[in-house]
């Protein structure tokens, strides 16, 4: 795409967001995982956890990235497919003001479902069932106008491929954001994303495994799309770009109650600095506040924050100024 072609894209100031729109049952484990998994024994796993709490919250990759991106003024388009349960999501949806234009409903399948177990040291074991998201692929990119900007998420397979695939044809840059979709791509299949997408964002095991399946190093992979981003939890992120190691510090909570859905906040942060043509660094301290932020909360949707109230933290973490741009 030329600079032209990009800044044009650009000044429509909308994102469409290609992933998952999930119920999360999120259950909270009062010890440590590694208190009662035999390292001799992963071979023959059969373990029980106690989980006096549980909660079902709204979730899902997209649901959870348009929801911030809501937060901080863009206008952020999921496109997912969800299931015939989908109705107590969808008004939570219309009461925070993200659109479901692009959500399609399949009557004879139930939305996904996440379930998901934490630790005390906040380490997760999740088990997962697609509904229907498995035909995400009945949605194209192409049903959507006025995009400046997209981003592939986990979602179906198919769906996958083919809105990363109908991203490139149409010219328009875009996210690649395999996630927990990641074991479904061997080889072939992420080199043909990675030569497909703008910029690339993963955590820091994902880039483990990106690197093992593909056989890329960080630089050679950074040769080919405009930004590596590899966030590393309470490490903070890395941004490789242009020769660039851009390292990224972490914002501080004011106390760490669910990591479930930080990485989401993180990439609405990001979509929002690639929105307005932001520096790296600060786009990358945006997203870092961001997840900082959701990690307060229960849930992933829950956390709120008004534009100054984002400035003053902002300054506060990073001793920078910052003015919030809303969409136009």
């Amino acid at each position: 795409m030329t600079s032209a072609q990009n800044a044009q894209h650009r000044t429509k100031r909308a994102a469409l967001i290609c992933g998952s729109v999930a119920f999360d049952t999120i259950m909270v484990f009062q010890d440590r995982f590694k208190n009662h998994i035999l390292p001799d024994k992963i071979h023959m796993l059969n373990v029980s956890f106690l989980v006096p709490q549980m909660r079902r919250e709204f979730g899902g990759c997209a649901g959870n990235i348009a929801y911030n991106l809501k937060l901080l003024g863009d206008r952020g388009l999921p496109m997912a497919t969800v299931g015939k349960d989908f109705g107590s999501y969808q008004e939570w949806m219309q009461r925070n003001g993200v659109p479901t234009d692009h959500v399609r409903v399949i009557d004879t399948e139930h939305t996904a479902q996440g379930f998901v177990t934490t630790d005390l040291d906040d380490n997760q074991i999740w088990a997962f069932h697609p509904g229907a998201m498995q035909l995400s692929h009945q949605n194209r990119v192409a049903d959507a106008t006025d995009i400046a900007i997209g981003i592939v998420a986990p979602d179906g397979r198919d769906g996958m491929i083919q809105h990363a695939a109908q991203f490139a044809a149409a010219g328009i840059p875009f996210i690649f954001d395999p996630g927990q979709g990641l074991p479904m791509f061997g080889d072939e299949d992420l080199r043909t994303f990675l030569k497909q997408a703008t910029w690339v964002a993963v955590n820091d095991y994902e880039w483990q495994l990106v690197q093992q399946k593909t056989r890329l190093s960080a630089r050679e992979i950074a040769q080919s799309v405009e930004a590596l981003i590899v966030t590393r939890g309470g490490e903070g992120s890395v941004i490789y770009t242009k020769g660039q190691e851009i390292v990224i510090p972490t914002a501080k909570p004011r106390e760490i109650v669910d990591p479930t859905g930080c990485g989401d906040a993180y990439r609405a942060g990001i979509l929002h600095g690639l929105l307005h043509g932001l520096d790296w660094e600060t786009t990358g301290r945006i997203a870092s506040l961001l997840g900082a932020i959701k990690i307060e909360t229960r849930g992933t949707q829950n956390h709120t924050f008004t534009a100054v109230e984002f400035e003053q933290r902002y300054h506060a973490n990073f001793g920078q100024s910052l003015a919030l741009k809303a969409a136009v």
